[in-house]
């Protein structure tokens, strides 16, 4: 059996930061592999690398050492466009990554022009057609940001995501500003893009409930390592890392705590 090049994969990453004289390394030797038409769970608490992970990810950092490869090939030192036409992110604050003076169709008409050669009705059509593929009508997308909800913002971001026809879509906590109902509509989203489009996607959260209920595998990070990765269902039911049974322990406490 001939075993499948993983869509995007880093090899020991290693990526420092200096701030305020004092030098922390943010990832320390970091290895994922994203499979075709994976969604890939990366968990940890806040300050873990997950968010760094993803800047190396999507090339708008480069790292110490390591490397990245998209479809078996090295994306290191490559121009942001070439990289922007695979690999698109969504980002938490769905609200502050659109410019408020301008509608959200204008902000999707800008991406399909930068990334794709779609010009007047052909464009319009594209971007029509992007919104509901997200579920939402194209009369929302005439609103400004701040006339939006949050899901409907975060669905107009993954709409103006998708513009490119990207291979891999990296979600950086994507529902953690969103309402329990919101957050499932999201995940719901991401699960049908996958099946329709054959979309890969790295899923960043704290939420490891949330990510089970979504991921086919599940990365848990601390410190900027790596301690533990597997099949969500082994890494869930039978942990071999003591963080992450903290992790998971926490869960239940959180959810036995909100039932009393």
């Amino acid at each position: 059996m001939i075993e499948q090049v993983p869509i995007l994969e880093v090899r020991g990453i290693f990526k420092k930061y200096k701030r305020s004289g004092i030098v922390k390394t943010a990832l320390n030797g970091v290895s994922i592999q994203l499979r075709p038409s994976e969604i890939l769970g990366v968990v940890g608490e806040s300050g873990c690398g997950k968010s760094t992970l993803l800047r190396q990810m999507s090339c708008q950092e480069r790292p110490e050492s390591g490397d990245v490869l998209l479809c078996g090939e090295s994306v290191i030192g490559k121009s942001t466009p070439d990289v922007c036409q695979s690999i698109q992110m969504v980002f938490q604050d769905a609200l502050a990554s659109f410019d408020p003076r301008m509608r959200v169709s204008a902000s999707i008409d800008e991406a399909l022009k930068h990334l794709t050669e779609l010009r007047g009705d052909a464009l319009t059509l594209r971007r029509e057609e992007l919104i509901r593929m997200v579920g939402l009508s194209p009369d929302l997308a005439e609103r400004y940001p701040v006339r939006l909800s949050g899901g409907q913002c975060q669905r107009l971001a993954v709409a103006r995501a998708l513009a490119a026809q990207p291979k891999v879509l990296l979600c950086d906590e994507v529902t953690s500003a969103l309402d329990v109902s919101a957050q499932a509509q999201i995940v719901r989203l991401l699960a049908q893009l996958r099946a329709e489009l054959g979309l890969s996607i790295v899923f960043v959260s704290h939420d490891l409930a949330l990510v089970g209920s979504l991921c086919d595998r599940i990365v848990v990070m601390r410190d900027g390592y790596v301690v533990e990765q597997g099949a969500a269902s082994e890494v869930l039911s039978s942990p071999k890392s003591d963080y992450t049974k903290q992790l998971l322990a926490s869960v239940y406490t959180t959810k036995n705590s909100a039932e009393t």
